[in-house]
């Protein structure tokens, strides 16, 4: 066990300057480029699904949270919120940067989110007999705090981009050394190939169990994915099923601010529907 502790913090500590440089670059990123990518989807309309499946695989907890807000607004559709949602990558970017995996990994991972994104997007905009777009303005008085919301959740918070970076860095760094720690613990105590065999492995079955994980309105639910998947206990499909229903803050901002709880569930079924088919569909194609 000394030597599982030892192991956990070497490796924890060793992707700090790694966590710290990509959290520094997305908030100036966030910073500088936010408004502006806010007015593009709003300006979007019906194809608002392509910039929205895009946008959304930079890990902004804000722009997860505008976007209900947009949509309870009437100002963006269902397509385009949940294009948004399906491709927001969370903390999983920075851990796959953090890890130093392969670029062409990480591409691969990325344009999958995004285009389940946009595919989905394009086909609830068709299907829908309500398309929620440019209706009336928001009431201000419905609106919530979304800096309020990021800093209880550990996101992005307005507070300079250094001081906003070393926050983010170190929030998750302690996410990152608990999460380690439990799974070197696990394999110390279980071996690998016993975890290799877990449910989480499992067809459909290991899908729907991520997919409710994914759904976990918390950074450490992408977290302890993204880390699982690295550490070989979890094959593609079952990853991508708990990233893709995984929305940051943006399905908690949506119950706050949209007054429709049975539309709410309903759309929060269909994230997780579409997670869990397009993570057996991803098993299927790829064994």
């Amino acid at each position: 066990m000394l030597d599982v502790i030892i192991d956990t913090l070497i490796d924890s500590v060793k992707l700090l300057p790694f966590l710290f440089m990509t959290y520094w670059a997305m908030e100036y990123m966030e910073h500088k480029m936010g408004e502006k990518t806010k007015a593009a989807i709003e300006k979007s309309g019906r194809f608002g699904a392509i910039p929205g499946s895009i946008l959304g695989v930079f890990p902004q907890c804000g722009f997860s949270a505008a976007a209900s807000n947009l949509y309870a607004g009437k100002i963006i559709t269902l397509g385009t919120l949940m294009a948004i949602f399906l491709s927001t990558s969370d903390e999983m970017l920075p851990i796959l940067i953090s890890e130093q995996v392969h670029i062409s990994l990480i591409l691969k991972l990325l344009g999958i989110k995004a285009a389940i994104g946009m595919i989905a997007g394009f086909i609830i905009d068709l299907v829908a007999k309500k398309k929620r777009m440019h209706g009336h303005d928001h009431d201000e008085s419905e609106h919530m705090d979304i800096e309020h919301v990021c800093k209880n959740e550990n996101c992005h918070c307005e507070e300079g981009i250094f001081r906003s970076a070393v926050r983010h860095t170190f929030n998750i760094f302690f996410f990152i050394l608990g999460i380690s720690f439990i799974l070197n613990t696990l394999i110390y105590l279980l071996g690998e190939d016993f975890l290799s065999t877990l449910i989480l492995n499992r067809p459909v079955l290991g899908q729907m169990i991520t997919g409710l994980i994914g759904l976990i309105p918390n950074c450490a639910s992408s977290i302890a994915i993204t880390q699982l998947y690295l550490k070989g206990m979890m094959g593609l499909g079952s990853m991508m099923s708990g990233l893709l229903a995984g929305s940051g803050v943006g399905l908690l901002i949506l119950f706050r601010v949209n007054d429709d709880m049975k539309e709410n569930i309903k759309i929060t079924a269909l994230l997780y529907t579409i997670g869990v088919v397009a993570g057996v569909a991803i098993d299927i194609l790829t064994n």
